[in-house]
């Protein structure tokens, strides 16, 4: 490939407020891809908080992607260099380990923190169903597989005893 053609990509940190990263991600997500614009990745890492990094073709598209977005104060003049947040990043493990019957908790999204029970499992769409533990009545919601984490399984004690009192 020709040099002179190649994408050039470079990290942004994005400013928000503390504690708003997760609302300010889902705001950037939709615009990028309504403004079709040349955001490649969002991260936001655990920990950091009030940060967010944005990888894109320049900063005018983050600026674009950025307009309007209740919590997002600004972007860092300069961009940063992979080594320098790659001990942040977390490495994702190709093959998640998720059963039926597994009872776990949701990280993103409107029912962040809710215990949850997988109900079924599409491994094409990347889609569970879960059914809220808490609700008082079941309703089924589809959630991405990454926006749940297993916190315990099926065989494990304390579910067959939740089953005995059902």
């Amino acid at each position: 490939m020709d040099p002179s053609k190649r994408i050039k990509m470079a990290i942004y940190t994005l400013k928000t407020t503390a504690n708003r990263e997760d609302q300010v991600m889902d705001f950037l997500i939709s615009h990028v891809q309504k403004k079709e614009l040349d955001v490649y990745a969002i991260v936001r890492p655990h920990g950091l908080r009030g940060y967010i990094f944005v990888e894109a073709a320049s900063k005018d598209d983050i600026e674009a992607a950025i307009k309007g977005i209740p919590y997002a104060k600004g972007i860092l003049e300069k961009p940063l260099d992979y080594k320098e947040i790659e001990h942040m990043l977390e490495h994702v493990k190709a093959q998640i380990n998720i059963q039926k019957n597994d009872i776990v908790e949701i990280i993103t999204g409107p029912f962040k923190r809710e215990k949850a029970k997988i109900t079924r499992i599409d491994k094409v769409k990347e889609e569970v169903v879960v059914e809220l533990l808490e609700s008082a009545v079941p309703i089924p919601i589809t959630v991405k597989i990454d926006a749940v984490k297993v916190i315990r399984r099926e065989s494990e004690e304390g579910i067959e005893d939740e089953q005995r009192e059902s």
